[in-house]
């Protein structure tokens, strides 16, 4: 596996290599994989001036002509699964059979906004509500609310910045886009498909510059809506920054999962492996807190514990691997120094608490405090912490004990328990027997208290980057 030694951004439409300032590194040797441009504050200005200026005429295509371009972009995706493919695992060091599914996300992602790009975004109104509104008729539609900025980050480049990029076309909004500097090929990859379509000049930039220089995405006023995904601490104060555009948050989250008694613990195991230890745990809704009934503990910790130890780790381009490097080897001691800081405070560890480079072995620990960070914090790693309750309310509870909330996994056999779960816990979603990290693409997705604003999912961003408009008709 190789990438080119080199890539371009996207200013307006057009591929430029104004310098080639930024290193992208292979995640897991640590050597220099490729180089690409960083966009300067003044190009960036020229994006969004570009995009502002393009607001009218992407307003104007037809729904079938956005839906054209979605098809080509269907199209050549699927035409480029390896090669997309092959990036993700180089960049963000994701293990390869992970990232041909993400790859296979994306083609998702952009199917679905094939198919909302054409669906009627409006309904007719009775206005006739009275003898004073005789002969009125009503009608609403979506209009798009003009030029976005979006900010992805590193952990799904390809998905994530198409949950931004697949609607934005669908609703006829025009564009500029931040990827995260550390992995931003999946990016440029779509930015090399979008500029051989037929769209208005302007339509979209794909921008990777330095955290420092990208302060017009947040603050030009040109810009009608900001959609950002990454961590609460920085997510919240770009919002504060924002000034008076629309604003979408997908920020952090410590998922909980609960293993009731009765469940097929098995089955629990098998997803939870999986939701836990995915991609070395870099995702939002990763299964952080797994809280298991007294009846069963025993049972599923020696199930969960026998599942850990048989991951493998190592190479991502191994098509055995499961647990791959860590973005950076800062994260990966980050994450060593919660477990040690848990252990202090009296944790046990069951497995892993181990490190090699910016591989961290996956790790189940209990007895982990209340006030420690790993209990408290989003790790985005692959830790995860086991606990017991004996009450099915005192483990929604349990749940329900952090700032976080954007989806919740419930195993059980009881249809009351998994509505009491639906009615009572604190998130944007609750799965029943099944794990917090499961998605399809269209299901709304978002989440609540420190986890964001707003909602993902094609229909439901696409309403974010529209506005509602009525037309009243009195007949005379």
């Amino acid at each position: 596996m190789s990438l080119k030694s080199e890539y371009p951004l996207y200013l307006a439409n057009r591929a430029e290599t104004p310098n080639l300032d930024l290193e992208v590194v292979d995640k897991y040797s640590g050597e220099v994989a490729t180089r690409v441009p960083l966009a300067s504050p003044a190009l960036i200005d020229e994006a969004i001036g570009a995009a502002d200026q393009a607001a009218g005429p992407m307003a104007e295509m037809k729904p079938y002509e956005r839906q054209a371009v979605l098809k080509h972009c269907v199209k050549r995706f699927t035409e480029r699964v390896n090669e997309l493919a092959e990036s993700l695992c180089i960049e963000a060091g994701k293990p390869i059979k992970d990232s041909r599914g993400e790859v296979a996300r994306l083609i998702d992602t952009f199917q679905i906004a094939c198919d909302e790009a054409v669906k009627p975004h409006g309904e007719m109104l009775n206005l006739e509500i009275g003898e004073r509104t005789k002969g009125y008729r009503g009608w609403t539609k979506r209009v798009p609310i003009g030029p976005c900025s979006f900010i992805s980050p590193f952990n799904f480049p390809l998905n994530l910045a198409a949950h931004k990029i697949a609607p934005a076309i669908a609703a006829g909004c025009p564009f500029v886009l931040k990827p995260a500097s550390k992995t931003p090929i999946g990016a440029l990859l779509i930015g090399e498909i979008l500029a051989e379509c037929d769209l208005p000049e302007g339509a979209f930039s794909i921008l990777p510059c330095s955290r420092d220089g990208a302060d017009l995405f947040t603050t030009d006023e040109r810009l009608k809506l900001l959609s950002f995904t990454g961590s609460p601490d920085v997510g919240w104060k770009l919002k504060e920054k924002a000034g008076k555009k629309k604003v979408i948050l997908e920020l952090g989250g410590n998922a909980a999962c609960i293993i009731d008694d009765g469940a097929d613990l098995d089955d629990a195991v098998s997803r939870v492996i999986t939701g836990a230890f995915y991609q070395s745990g870099q995702s939002c809704i990763s299964v952080q807190r797994i809280l298991v009934h007294e009846a069963v503990a025993e049972a599923f910790e020696s199930k969960l514990l026998k599942a850990a130890r048989a991951l493998k780790s190592g190479d991502p381009k191994n098509e055995d691997t499961f647990i791959g490097p860590m973005i950076s080897e800062a994260e990966a001691e980050r994450v060593m120094d919660w477990i040690q800081e848990a252990k202090d405070g009296g944790a046990e560890v069951l497995c892993g608490d181990t490190r090699k480079g910016n591989i961290v072995e996956a790790t189940l620990m209990k007895n982990v405090p209340r006030d420690a960070k790993l209990y408290r914090e989003e790790v985005f790693g692959p830790v995860a912490l086991l606990e017991t309750f004996g009450d099915f309310n005192q483990a929604i509870d349990q749940v329900n004990d952090s700032r976080y909330g954007i989806h919740a996994g419930v195993f059980t056999p009881r249809i009351d328990h998994a509505m009491r779960a639906w009615d009572r816990i604190e998130a944007g979603g609750v799965l029943i027997n099944e794990i917090p990290s499961w998605r399809v693409d269209h299901m709304p997705y978002g989440g609540i208290k420190e986890s964001g604003l707003g909602r993902e999912g094609l229909k439901y961003a696409i309403e974010d980057m529209t506005e509602i408009r009525a037309l009243v008709i009195r007949q005379t």
